[in-house]
């Protein structure tokens, strides 16, 4: 093969030669148990920019005077939700983080910077007090800055990074990196939890948005310069000049896991583990990143928290990385023998920094004790406190100067958002165009769909809040919607669009621009069980067909995370662009497919896919270089005004039985979702009511005066542990027609909460929305729940309901007591 063809043919070679290695090393040379990597096998690197000899000399002294104590808070990090800044004084910790739904101090989750600031200057202020027997350190704060400062309310959000894969463009990269720094710096805040370097390699995966490519070249090309953005140059940017601490993540193997299963098991060869999943580190690395991020998913078996040939031989040791590793989300708590308080394995195997939200008093109790009686060594906590210390000097947070902070003119500026706009040009792919691109600015026409006017659709998860859902277009301020965007580049061309959601018109437009999607997610609950799009729903197929059947030419934007099968929306649209979760810039959007005002392009479609689009919902696994590579879309796709190109009829035949495993949506649009059913006692009617946005949207349920009686939704018991977990709440969309003076009961499994104020009379619709901790803390058994809805009343007693089912956290819960 030629150079060039080596190095296109994605990384098969690659894996064929490390193989080929391990073959050839002497037996008792090669590995023998399952999870434990061969250093020697892996590519070197070293960290750049961290290590000088004023700095170490400043770590030494300081670390010389440092009690055991003082040590193990260094390693321990917790989160805003779980921490009071005053408990700093018992508990010296090293770090506090925000999680994506956390709050600032004193103030809501969505919060401008203001409540930021001041919630890092109140943990600081105690980390840093003269108090005798107490040595002043700043405290790192992070925050998931994943595509923009996105839990800062007004921040930019930035296409997500299986957009800015379709823009191949480093350069881009790096502008966005600084941008988000800046942005970061100036709500008070250190340190970003990116880049992502995952290669996402089974696209049921839920974090596959987070990645920019199945492709480990193109990752490559990206790493280095996201850090280089964030952080600056080796050795050169500080907290002082707009620059933050990078954290390279998930090390290593999180996009590999079998059957695209968060937190499951990478059960790949050692030599693909290498030339795929380990493609970014050594750029990062050499780039300088202050941090890796260790992952939740295991490796051959063995999780990554617990997993000292990767952590320290290869890491640390192979690649020569002399910052520091932070764990992530109570990650050692996964360790076999450990728990989210108990675990010095994952010390031992080279984790410097807890990530112990909830857990970290316990945590640092008990790892002050290992340390004594001998079960961490100190030389392993001295090793762990010098890099982190390392870190914070090099950062600048020993410097009190904060220039940065409360730059209004930072935070959303019209030129980060320019940077944003660009990005979601350069992303967007064109997949389809029978002649309706561009559009004649000139033109009537009308903007539908969902998604239309929805910046929190179209922003996706990590945007305000972790899953991106509970949001309004009012919680973005400076953002633009994509009909907005489409409306004024038409207004400007002298002519209109009209928002249209559920596509009905009054005068017949000249053509209909309808945008649809995947609703916001993120870790866990954005797994799949199949790439088809809306399986089972065809809300938005029945939305295309009816402007089709109307005569109206179709335009389809989709917005998605990763690519899915959507033939039968592809057959309906006469043009189809693949849109990913372009952030805050809607306009951007407008910018490529709205032409002057005679229909010529003012941009054309650059976006190329960076990951394979699917022929059938079940082709999973669609990586170029795979035995059976068959995507209808090859990886590097993209039509464009300049090359055009055609696109048949195709198959309407899934491949698979692609309803989904629906765990969280119960009642909605008028009717129980699958695979769930309405039982109803005698003494309890039904009937079909208007919702706040749907004619029969909603079920009105009657109790008769006198009659006990009980409605529940019910089907098969369901696994709501991890959700659970994770905070997520039931959530009731109602309406009270008429109270009753008895008392309401509502449960889940068999837990049940006094639910009588709920149902109190009161006007219009309202929504409420309880913690399923609530109902696993009273008795429920989250692992086989059912029903997992149920309400008991005596009559007469009426209620409406529009939506019944999980949502994630959002402001406004309340844990009922038990009858």
């Amino acid at each position: 093969m030629s150079a060039k063809r080596v190095q296109t043919a994605l990384c098969g070679a690659s894996i064929a030669v490390i193989s080929l290695v391990v073959l050839a090393m002497p037996a008792a040379a090669q590995p023998t148990q399952r999870g434990i990597a061969h250093p020697a096998l892996w590519p070197r690197a070293k960290s750049q920019g961290l290590i000088d000899p004023k700095t170490e000399a400043r770590v030494n002294a300081l670390l010389n005077r440092m009690s055991l104590e003082e040590k193990i808070g260094q390693m321990i990090q917790a989160d805003t939700a779980s921490i009071k800044p005053e408990e700093l004084r018992t508990y010296p910790l090293g770090s506090i983080l925000a999680g994506g739904s956390s709050p600032p101090v004193n103030a809501p989750d969505r919060s401008p910077a203001g409540p930021w600031i001041e919630t890092v200057r109140a943990f600081n202020a105690v980390a840093m007090e003269k108090r005798p027997g107490h040595i002043s350190i700043p405290i790192m704060f992070g925050i998931d800055a994943v595509h923009g400062n996105n839990n800062v309310v007004g921040a930019t959000l930035f296409p997500h990074n299986s957009a800015l894969g379709a823009a191949h463009d480093p350069d881009l990269i790096q502008k966005i990196g600084q941008a988000t720094a800046r942005e970061t710096a100036a709500a008070g805040i250190d340190w970003a939890f990116a880049p992502t370097l995952a290669v996402p390699r089974n696209d049921r995966w839920g974090r596959t948005y987070e990645g920019y490519s199945e492709d480990p070249e193109l990752v490559r090309s990206y790493s280095a310069r996201m850090i280089q953005g964030l952080q600056g140059a080796p050795g050169k940017g500080k907290l002082q000049n707009g620059y933050v601490s990078a954290s390279a993540k998930h090390f290593l193997g999180d996009g590999g896991t079998t059957n695209g299963t968060d937190q499951g098991n990478t059960d790949v060869p050692e030599g693909e583990l290498i030339a795929v999943h380990a493609a970014g580190y050594p750029p990062a690395i050499n780039a300088g990143t202050r941090t890796i991020m260790a992952s939740f998913n295991s490796w051959q078996g063995v999780k990554m928290h617990g997993n000292k040939s990767l952590l320290t031989g290869v890491l640390k040791e192979r690649m020569g990385f002399d910052g520091f590793i932070i764990g992530d989300w109570n990650g050692h708590a996964q360790i076999p023998g450990c728990t989210a308080t108990d675990c010095p394995a994952t010390f031992n195997a080279g984790l410097d920094m807890a990530m112990a939200p909830d857990s970290w008093k316990g945590l640092f109790e008990n790892t002050v004790k290992q340390v004594r009686d001998g079960v961490i060594p100190m030389a392993r906590v001295d090793d762990a406190v010098r890099r982190i210390l390392r870190v914070k000097f090099k950062a600048g947070l020993f410097n009190p100067a904060r220039p940065f902070e409360s730059r209004t003119d930072v935070i959303g500026s019209p030129a980060h958002r320019a940077i944003a706009r660009e990005a979601v040009r350069k992303s967007l792919v064109l997949l389809k165009n029978e002649g309706v691109l561009p559009v004649k600015a000139s033109a009537r026409i009308m903007v539908a769909g969902s998604a239309a006017d929805n910046i929190s659709q179209q922003s996706g998860g990590w945007s305000l809040s972790w899953q991106g859902d509970g949001n309004t277009n009012a919680d973005f301020p400076n953002a633009q919607s994509i009909y907005a965007g489409i409306a004024e580049a038409m207004k400007a061309g002298g002519g209109g669009a009209t928002l249209s959601v559920d596509g009905s018109f009054t005068q017949k437009p000249d053509l209909a621009i309808v945008v649809f999607g995947e609703k916001p997610y993120a870790e866990g609950l954005g797994d799949l069980r199949s790439l088809e799009f809306e399986a089972g729903d065809k809300q938005s197929l029945a939305l295309l067909r009816k402007l089709k059947a109307a005569g109206i030419p179709v335009v389809s934007v989709f917005l998605s995370g990763r690519p899915m099968w959507v033939n039968p929306e592809l057959n309906q649209s006469d043009a189809f662009v693949a849109a990913w979760l372009p952030g805050s810039e809607g306009g951007g959007i407008a910018d490529v497919l709205i032409g002057d005002a005679q229909g010529k392009p003012r941009n054309d479609f650059t976006g190329r896919l960076s990951f394979s689009w699917p022929k059938t919902a079940a082709q999973f696994t669609l990586n170029k270089g795979q035995p059976g590579y068959d995507p209808l879309f090859a990886l590097d796709y993209g039509l464009s005004y300049a090359k055009p190109g055609a696109v048949g009829q195709l198959s309407e035949v899934a491949g698979i039985d692609a309803t989904p495993a629906n765990k969280s949506r119960y009642f909605a649009d008028g009717r129980v979702h699958t695979p769930f059913s309405l039982a109803v006692n005698t003494g309890i009617t039904k009937r079909p009511v208007d919702s706040p946005s749907r004619q029969e949207g909603a079920m009105q349920l009657d109790w008769k005066a006198g009659e006990t009686a009980r409605a529940s939704i019910d089907g098969e018991a369901v696994d709501l542990r991890f959700e659970s977990s994770a905070e997520m709440m039931l959530q009731m969309t109602y309406r009270v027609d008429a109270s009753t003076t008895s008392r309401v009961s509502l449960a889940m499994g068999g837990a049940a909460v006094d639910a009588t104020d709920i149902f109190k009379s009161g006007e219009g619709w309202r929504t409420v929305r309880i913690p399923l901790k609530c109902f696993a803390e009273i008795g429920a058994d989250m692992a086989h729940l059912r029903p997992v809805w149920a309400l008991s009343a005596t009559g007469p007693l009426t209620v409406s309901f529009a939506e019944i089912g999980l949502a994630t956290q959002a402001p406004g819960s309340i844990c009922p007591a038990k009858p």
